[in-house]
């Protein structure tokens, strides 16, 4: 029990730091030992902590799904990582997976289930860091929606959170299952960012995350989120007619590896694309949205498995 705790932490901890390829066959063979162990007769507490992993795996194995631009598997998984966390009787487990829930759903366009996924993962009585996460979401969700009102109240109820956090069995794994401070200064710009009448606060969020992302050996690093804060701040600057800050801003996403680009990778720098496409700098940045072209057609789903 304490080497598959320790498998699923290490796990957790490695997801946001490492290339998909490099965990997806140690994470399918944790999960495949958890599921073992709960076909054996085992004590309720044990069950219990069984069931708990399972949920935890489950919900990666959702993000996994989701990174490799598969939203209908992995919102099967995370179902069944939600029955999981209800066998477990464990509200923390029910937010985050409700939290993976409404980023695929986000990263899918499905922008009105995000925020129903997000709203339904705050009616669990948690205090772990999904009491800022689920907000978070949905500020994401109604910023695509352009609710810059409703985007802005749910950053405000995120921020508030925070006098209650109290970090649970799920925070105490860490990386993918713990929501810092830096993500949340992520989301907030790359939400902002939707929204055209809110230019300066996003470009400030993500000034902010872009700097708090530079360093490597932080906890809190995540390749995925740097790379999504470095967007925003390229829409940013689009947004303010800087296509040079814009380039330099996103040059360091355009230089990661092919095993490296997730799907909301992908769907960042098409944003960027979009936004470069639609302002006065379009017929200027064609360079640039070449660029991003020419990235975006080796996404990780198109790698062997």
């Amino acid at each position: 029990m304490e080497q598959v705790h320790a498998d699923v932490q290490r796990l957790a901890t490695d997801y946001p730091q490492l290339p998909l390829s490099e965990l997806l066959p140690d994470l399918i063979t944790t999960q495949d030992t958890v599921f073992t162990l709960l076909e054996q007769q085992r004590r309720p507490s044990q069950a219990r902590q069984l069931y708990f992993l399972a949920g935890v795996t489950g919900g990666l194995l959702a993000k996994a799904s989701h990174d490799m631009a598969d939203p209908h598997a992995a919102l099967t998984q995370a179902r069944t990582a939600f029955v999981c966390a209800d066998n477990a009787d464990h509200n923390g487990l029910r937010a985050w997976i409700r939290g993976i829930q409404s980023l695929v759903s986000y990263w899918a366009g499905r922008t009105r289930e995000s925020v129903r996924y997000a709203q339904s993962g705050a009616e669990f009585a948690t205090t772990n860091t999904s009491s800022v996460w689920l907000p978070m979401n949905e500020a994401r969700a109604w910023a695509a929606l352009g609710n810059a009102n409703a985007a802005r109240a749910a950053i405000e109820r995120a921020e508030d959170a925070w006098d209650g956090v109290q970090e649970d069995e799920v925070d105490e794994l860490g990386g993918l299952c713990s929501f810092g401070r830096t993500r949340q200064i992520y989301y907030a710009a790359e939400a902002l960012s939707w929204l055209p009448s809110q230019a300066d606060a996003a470009g400030d969020y993500a000034t902010r995350a872009v700097e708090a992302y530079a360093d490597t050996a932080s906890p809190e690093w995540a390749f995925g989120d740097q790379a999504g804060s470095h967007s925003a701040l390229a829409i940013a600057r689009i947004q303010a007619g800087e296509l040079e800050g814009a380039e330099e801003a996103v040059a360091p996403v355009l230089g990661l590896a092919p095993e490296q680009r997730i799907n909301g990778i992908i769907n960042c720098t098409e944003r960027v694309h979009r936004a470069l496409r639609d302002s006065p700098l379009a017929d200027a940045g064609a360079g640039l949205q070449e660029q991003i072209e020419i990235f975006t057609r080796t996404p990780l789903k198109s790698l062997p498995r």
